[in-house]
């Protein structure tokens, strides 16, 4: 389980396609802390730490991750935020964030508000995700809170040191982006859908 604050940024070092799976390697500021087998959150994609070694560590992503995510369009030197798992006795500070990607979405604009930033998103609605206003989404694996929400669209507002902590000071129009909905609505959504059905069968 990840909170979406981020705890610091790495760097992609280098790739490897091997099949269908692709092993990075990240230069970090944490890397001499990890250990093999750790989970740790990779711009809001949980991935497993199979080796580290000199200030980096290396991750595979396989086929289905890959499918779902801005994964396979990485490069070297792209940053990337990063997040460890949440400690049982840690402070909760963003919101429920699983590092299961949904699906990705695309950045529209990006307007400068004295000192911060709004950010908008578009996302394919066909795979049933929504946003609601003032509710939770991950981007990239960032914890944000949602401004405007209409039909496959959202914003979110990003204050100077989010800006700079993170990379959403690399995220342009265009540019895109892993999005992991909140989990408490995406149950939400299956209960009532589950009532409905059942509802329409008797």
């Amino acid at each position: 389980m990840f909170t979406g604050i981020i705890e610091t940024e790495g760097i992609i070092h280098s790739i490897e396609k091997q099949q269908d799976n692709i092993i990075f390697w990240v230069e970090s500021n944490i890397a001499h802390e990890l250990k093999i087998d750790q989970s740790i959150a990779h711009d809001g994609v949980c991935l497993t730490v199979t080796a580290v070694a000199e200030g980096k560590h290396c991750v595979t992503a396989i086929y289905e991750t890959l499918q779902k995510t801005n994964l396979g369009s990485w490069e070297v030197g792209k940053i990337v935020n990063l997040e460890r798992c949440m400690p049982a006795n840690g402070r909760f500070d963003g919101h429920f964030v699983q590092g299961h990607v949904d699906q990705t979405g695309v950045c529209t604009s990006v307007i400068s508000e004295h000192g911060s930033w709004r950010f908008s998103f578009a996302y394919e609605v066909s795979k049933g995700n929504f946003t609601v206003e003032k509710g939770s989404i991950a981007v990239n694996g960032v914890s944000l809170t949602v401004v405007d929400s209409s039909e496959g669209s959202f914003s979110v507002a990003i204050i100077p040191y989010t800006y700079e902590h993170t990379n959403f000071k690399e995220i342009g129009v265009g540019t895109v982006v892993n999005l992991e909905f909140d989990i408490i609505g995406k149950y939400l959504k299956k209960l009532f859908e589950k009532q409905n059905l059942v509802k329409s069968s008797i």
